[in-house]
């Protein structure tokens, strides 16, 4: 009894001592630091597109899907010991085949020796909740990449750092803008952080200043998102363009898109993938003609469109084809997303090459 009694102490000790330890934190507002991924300035912050500016998106389109945050981050530099944040959210969302790490929370990259490297992730349990990202760490400046949430609306993120110590906002990191557009494969659909969709994995891995425009179920070749991305200034495009609308819309909207985009954007790269082999297709006969006629279509029409345009290119993006990095019969894991980048990095890169860009 007497040693439980002495055991039960020394851990209530320790417990108050690391509590103790813990410094007071101070949070300052994302308004104040470096905010990063966007393809162009909007009135509200955090939102993608300007649905004021632009018109004929749906309601769905104009209220909630280009008003997500995905893609966006924070930098920063900081000689703090933790990094704490809190969100307040205009709209918290959530979805079956995600985490909630992925949808509502944040995700936090610290650069050493030149490479980001994972910190830390969280959730809240809720609005403005304090959220530590990660704590104890050695003494010295850190550069800090915070992504936020891929389907909430946010109205802003507020960083925590200790009381005492600095932040300050720092120049965007990266290097060429890289704007890419698509499905939900683009928006990281069933990633379970913010930071794995394949675009801002691909930014990571080559150092380039990805602008990811991903719209969950409504990349289709349409009018009101190719004059959003005729006004943006990009260096190279590379979209995820035909995982959305079906063979028959492949070859109705694609001329006129690329006339949109062309009319602004006369000789800039613009790169369009294959959309990858879905695990469904294994055995329901119908998904895989459906899928099928999608893909014979995007080949039809880039080929066409590559013997007057010669800079348009296409890659083929390698996930699986069985379906082991498959969560939902249609979206990749992680590991699948993480493969998707790989596969098309060496060739996209050799592309900005031509042009340029290293």
């Amino acid at each position: 009894m007497k040693k439980f009694t002495l055991l039960a102490g020394m851990m209530l000790l320790v417990a108050t001592l690391a509590s103790a330890a813990k410094p007071e934190i101070e949070y300052t507002p994302g308004r104040d630091l470096t905010l990063i991924g966007k393809l162009m300035d909007t009135p509200d912050r955090y939102a993608r597109v300007d649905t004021i500016k632009y018109t004929g998106f749906s309601d769905y389109q104009r209220k909630a899907l280009n008003q997500e945050s995905s893609g966006l981050a924070l930098v920063f530099k900081t000689n703090s010991s933790s990094v704490w944040a809190k969100i307040d959210y205009k709209e918290r969302r959530s979805a079956s085949n995600a985490t909630d790490v992925a949808n509502a929370g944040l995700d936090l990259y610290i650069r050493r020796d030149g490479k980001w490297l994972y910190a830390g992730s969280a959730t809240p349990n809720k609005k403005n909740d304090p959220m530590e990202l990660v704590s104890y760490m050695a003494p010295g400046e850190k550069e800090c990449l915070l992504y936020l949430p891929l389907r909430s609306i946010v109205n802003e993120v507020e960083v925590g750092v200790d009381k005492g110590s600095t932040i300050e906002a720092m120049p965007n990191p990266f290097r060429h803008k890289v704007v890419f557009w698509g499905s939900s494969f683009t928006h990281g659909i069933s990633t379970n952080r913010p930071g794995m969709t394949y675009p801002l994995q691909f930014q990571r891995a080559t150092g380039f200043d990805v602008r990811a425009l991903g719209v969950n179920g409504n990349a289709l070749l349409q009018q009101s998102y190719a004059k959003v991305l005729a006004d943006t200034d990009a260096d190279i495009f590379v979209f995820d363009a035909f995982s959305n609308p079906d063979a028959n819309l492949i070859r109705e909207n694609f001329e006129p898109f690329m006339k949109t985009l062309r009319a602004k954007h006369p000789k800039t790269p613009v790169v369009f993938q294959q959309t990858i082999y879905r695990g469904n297709r294994n055995f329901d006969t119908v998904s895989d003609s459906i899928e099928s006629a999608r893909m014979a279509a995007a080949e039809e029409v880039i080929k066409k469109a590559m013997k007057t345009d010669p800079n348009i290119y296409f890659v083929i993006p390698t996930v699986d084809v069985n379906g082991e990095s498959c969560t939902d019969k249609v979206h990749p894991s992680d590991l699948g997303y993480y493969n998707w980048m790989e596969s098309i990095r060496k060739p996209i890169v050799k592309i900005m090459k031509k042009y340029g860009m290293k």
